[in-house]
C-alpha cells in the first residue's frame, strides 16, 4: 500500500499543476479589472495604471503566472490586493468555520445515512424501505439554499430556537458554538444523507442473496449480527467510496450554506473574493480545495485494503 500512496501523490502533482494554471488562465481572461475596483469609479487613467504597476498586473501574463508559482513553492500564497493581508493569514482566519461545518455535516450524514440504509435494504419492497427511498429522493430534489432558507423560516424565525444567521466560535461557549452549526448542518446534510442512505441500501442489497448470508443465517446469528456484521463490512467498498464523494462535495456546500447563514468561512471568502476579483485570494482557495479533493480520494483508495482484504495493489 506504501508504493500505491507513492504513486498516487507522484500522480497528483500534474494534476494540481494542471488546476493552477487553468485557474490563473481563467482569472486572468475573464472582465473586469482589480484595479479598477480599487481605485474607485473617479480614477483617472494615470492612476489605474500605478496601480496596476505596483499589483504587477502590468506584466505579460506568463510573467506573472511563473512569479506566482514560484512563490508557491516557496511556501507563499500572495497577498490580498484589497486588504493588503497575507493569503495565508486570511484561510487560517477563516478555516475554523468551515472545518466545523464539514465535520458536524459529514458525522451528521453517516449516523443517519447508513441505519437508514441497512434498514431500508432489510425491508425491501416494505412501507419502511419505500418511506426512506422517497426521502432520498426528496433530499436530493430541494437545492441545499430552499432547505436552508426554510429551516430559517421556521425554527429561527417563527420558534426562536436559533439564531438567523452568524457564527460563534468555541471558546464563546459551547452552546452558542453548537447552536450557530445546527441550521446549516442540519440543511446541508440534507443531501448527503440521501446520497450516503440509497447507496448503503443498494450495496447491502447486493450482498444480501451472497452464500456467506445464508451461512451466517443457518448458524443462528441474529438478524442484526447478519446485517450489520457480515453484510455491511462487505458492502463497505461503495460505502466509503460515496462518503469519501460526499466529503469532496462539501467543498461546493460550504460556499451555498456559509452564504445564506452568513458563517465567515473559506465559502463566505470565496464569495467575497470573487466579487472583489482579488485574484491571490480566489487563486490560493481553489488551489486548496484541490489540494483536498486530491488529499480525500487517496485516503478512501487506501481504506479500500482496510475493508476489502481481497484489494490489493
Amino acid at each position: 500500500m506504501f508504493n500505491f500512496i507513492l504513486r498516487r501523490t507522484a500522480a497528483s502533482i500534474p494534476v494540481m499543476a494542471m488546476v493552477a494554471a487553468v485557474v490563473f488562465a481563467i482569472l486572468r481572461l475573464t472582465p473586469g479589472d482589480p484595479a479598477a475596483i480599487i481605485a474607485g469609479d473617479s480614477a483617472t487613467p494615470q492612476q489605474l495604471a500605478e496601480i496596476r504597476q505596483m499589483m504587477g498586473l502590468d506584466e505579460p501574463i506568463y510573467i506573472q503566472f511563473f512569479m506566482w508559482i514560484w512563490r508557491l513553492l516557496q511556501g507563499d500564497l500572495g497577498t490580498s490586493l484589497l486588504s493588503g493581508v497575507p493569503v495565508a493569514e486570511m484561510i487560517g482566519q477563516r478555516m475554523g468555520p468551515s472545518l466545523a461545518l464539514c465535520l458536524s455535516t459529514i458525522t451528521l450524514s453517516v449516523i443517519v445515512a447508513i441505519p437508514l440504509g441497512i434498514l431500508a435494504a432489510w425491508r425491501q419492497g416494505k412501507l419502511l424501505d419505500r418511506v426512506v427511498m422517497a426521502t432520498s429522493v426528496l433530499g436530493f430534489s430541494v437545492p441545499v439554499f430552499v432547505t436552508a432558507y426554510v429551516m430559517i423560516l421556521v425554527f429561527s424565525l417563527k420558534l426562536g430556537w436559533f439564531p438567523v444567521q452568524g457564527y460563534k466560535p468555541f471558546s464563546a461557549g459551547l452552546w452558542p458554538f453548537v447552536q450557530t452549526l445546527v441550521l446549516p448542518t442540519v440543511a446541508l446534510s440534507t443531501v448527503y444523507v440521501a446520497l450516503i442512505a440509497r447507496i448503503t441500501r443498494t450495496s447491502i442489497i447486493e450482498v444480501m442473496g451472497e452464500d456467506f448470508i445464508r451461512t451466517a443465517r443457518a448458524k443462528g446469528l441474529r438478524e442484526r449480527s447478519v446485517l450489520t456484521g457480515h453484510a455491511l463490512r462487505n458492502a463497505a467498498v461503495p460505502i466509503v467510496t460515496i462518503i469519501g464523494v460526499g466529503v469532496a462535495m462539501l467543498i461546493s456546500g460550504v460556499v451555498v450554506t456559509e452564504s445564506v447563514f452568513n458563517l465567515p468561512g473559506l465559502g463566505r471568502l470565496v464569495v467575497e473574493a470573487v466579487l472583489a476579483r482579488d485574484y491571490p485570494v480566489i487563486q490560493a482557495l481553489i488551489l486548496l480545495f484541490a489540494l483536498a479533493y486530491v488529499l480525500i480520494n487517496l485516503v478512501v483508495d487506501a481504506l479500500y485494503t482496510v475493508f476489502d482484504p481481497r484489494i490489493r495493489y
